[in-house]
């Protein structure tokens, strides 16, 4: 009788689900899972030590599930011996076990794609089931399209789910209830943040490990509270589900210098790296709609983050393909200033998104779009090096996800494939939705001279160096308006001023 030959299965990173369409195609009796902590991976953008520290220990406890669940795991520790890719191990590991092929569920990165495709061992990839949406299904609806627009999309994922739906009708009669989920910041907040979990020995062995290796790059690991197990991440969701979800949707816009959580979730790096199922966490959500515990706002609001936005994002970046990252339709090339990497600045707002990122790997949608996004976008910063920093720096970053989010949405270089509008904005919206405007050393109120907010100063400029493109955009004819009613010394005055503070950032100087 002939024997079987071996093959391996890889688990990345950011698959850790028993569900894996690639361990669903496996056999426990004779395939080999192979997982790897490799330097290409930790490295190719500076990520946050505690976004490395995450995943490494996920995946630790990951591999110690699958073996107590039957497995035979073959587990490469970054500090032992071997390959620094991923396809180097895949070769150690296929001559180590004579295995005459590579089964994998396609990653979620064009980078790995292609190396997987050209790696000297046969790699065959299966469709990552775990979203909804097909590259397939997605690229049926975005056919014929004049716009992609997310929230059409959206609508379809609520009728194929049936979250939030009364038959054929979305439930209480609306769609969407954003307009309810815009409340600036309250006085006070009744929710101490995510839950947290100490590091046990596993995990701090990996801190330790990850504090020795990339202590260098930029953020904390002191702090670290992320759950790295399925049934503690399950608990974190649980613990969102009772303690914030209520509020999540009044005050999911708002920020507040003195709290780094409001009413979020948190939950984004576990359902990313394959903790939590996204439809899951969705029913859990609508679950608590039905029983009264959680108003529609709040329950519609954050079911549309994951089933609309998480998707649709999927989507765009897959019908997009590898060159999507290159697009920068706006031609902005300035560098990324160093108080995005923790150097000084005067302005509140921006500071205290940074210093959330640096301390936690963490700042929700706004802080990301509003600030640091918004900033960007006003001082024309090339979007290549923006997009290289959120991936880098966020725990729930990986380019299928952070891509669109940042070339699309957040800094306009794709034309509008996703925004209608680009996302830019003065210094009132900040001051509307947050507190930080009242001890920042910049006047919110002042538009020129001594003082003058910066995002006053740049959102004129941005407005007027992009006119051609924007002036006839129906959501920007406004703008305009009001920009040509002012008086002409008044325009040159903002944009001279504009001007010196963008050579003054330019040249090192504290902005």
């Amino acid at each position: 009788m002939v024997s079987q030959k071996k093959r391996l299965i890889l688990v990345l990173g950011d698959q850790l689900s028993m569900d894996l369409s690639a361990l669903k195609e496996g056999d426990k009796e004779h395939d080999v899972v192979v997982m790897a902590e490799v330097g290409d991976e930790a490295a190719y953008v500076k990520h946050h030590p505690k976004k490395i520290a995450f995943v490494f220990a996920a995946m630790r406890k990951f591999a110690k599930a699958l073996e107590a669940d039957g497995w035979q795991v073959a587990y490469k520790r970054f500090d032992e011996e071997g390959s620094d890719s991923i396809c180097g191990e895949l070769m150690r590991r296929a001559k180590e076990f004579d295995a005459h092929e590579v089964i994998a569920t396609e990653p979620g990165e064009f980078r790995l794609i292609s190396a997987l495709e050209n790696c000297p061992v046969s790699v065959h990839m299966f469709n990552d089931d775990r979203f909804l949406a097909s590259h397939t299904e997605f690229q049926d609806w975005a056919e014929g399209r004049k716009s992609l627009r997310m929230e059409y999309f959206y609508r379809d994922m609520r009728r194929k789910t049936g979250l939030l739906m009364d038959g054929d009708d979305p439930v209480e009669g609306k769609w969407n209830f954003d307009h309810d989920n815009r409340k600036p910041a309250p006085d006070d907040v009744s929710h101490d943040g995510p839950l947290t979990f100490e590091p046990d020995e596993d995990v701090q062995e990996v801190l330790d490990l990850v504090g020795d290796s990339f202590g260098s790059h930029f953020g904390d690991l002191d702090g670290f509270f992320f759950a790295t197990t399925r049934e503690q991440a399950l608990d974190a969701m649980k613990d969102f589900m009772t303690n914030a979800l209520p509020k999540f949707g009044d005050f999911q816009d708002a920020m507040l210098t003195d709290q780094k959580w409001l009413y979020h979730s948190i939950l984004s790096p576990y359902i990313n790296a394959g903790l939590l199922n996204p439809l899951e966490v969705c029913e859990a959500a609508a679950k608590e709609y039905e029983n009264g515990n959680a108003p529609i706002n709040a329950v519609e609001g954050f079911i549309r983050q994951i089933i609309g936005w998480r998707e649709y994002v999927r989507g765009i970046y897959f019908l997009q393909g590898p060159d999507y990252m290159k697009s920068n339709t706006l031609e902005h090339g300035r560098k990324l200033p160093a108080f995005y990497w923790g150097a000084e600045t005067k302005m509140k707002c921006v500071e205290c998104a940074v210093k959330v990122t640096q301390e936690e790997a963490y700042a929700h949608h706004i802080q990301r779009l509003m600030i640091t996004g918004n900033f960007a976008l006003l001082a024309g910063v090339d979007p290549a090096e923006v997009h290289e920093w959120y991936l880098g720096v966020y725990a729930d970053a990986y380019e299928w996800v952070e891509a669109p989010n940042t070339i699309g949405m957040s800094q306009f270089a794709d034309g509008g494939l996703l925004g209608s509008k680009p996302y830019v904005s003065s210094g009132s919206y900040i001051n509307r939705m947050s507190d930080h405007c009242k001890s920042c050393e910049y006047k919110v109120s002042k538009k020129t001279g001594e003082g003058a907010c910066p995002f006053n100063l740049l959102y004129w400029h941005f407005l007027d160096r992009h006119r051609e493109r924007f002036e006839k955009n129906p959501r920007m004819g406004n703008m305009y308006r009001t920009w040509d009613r002012m008086d002409e010394e008044h325009r040159e005055t903002v944009l001279s001023e504009a001007d010196s503070l963008l050579r003054r950032m330019d040249q090192g100087g504290v902005i």
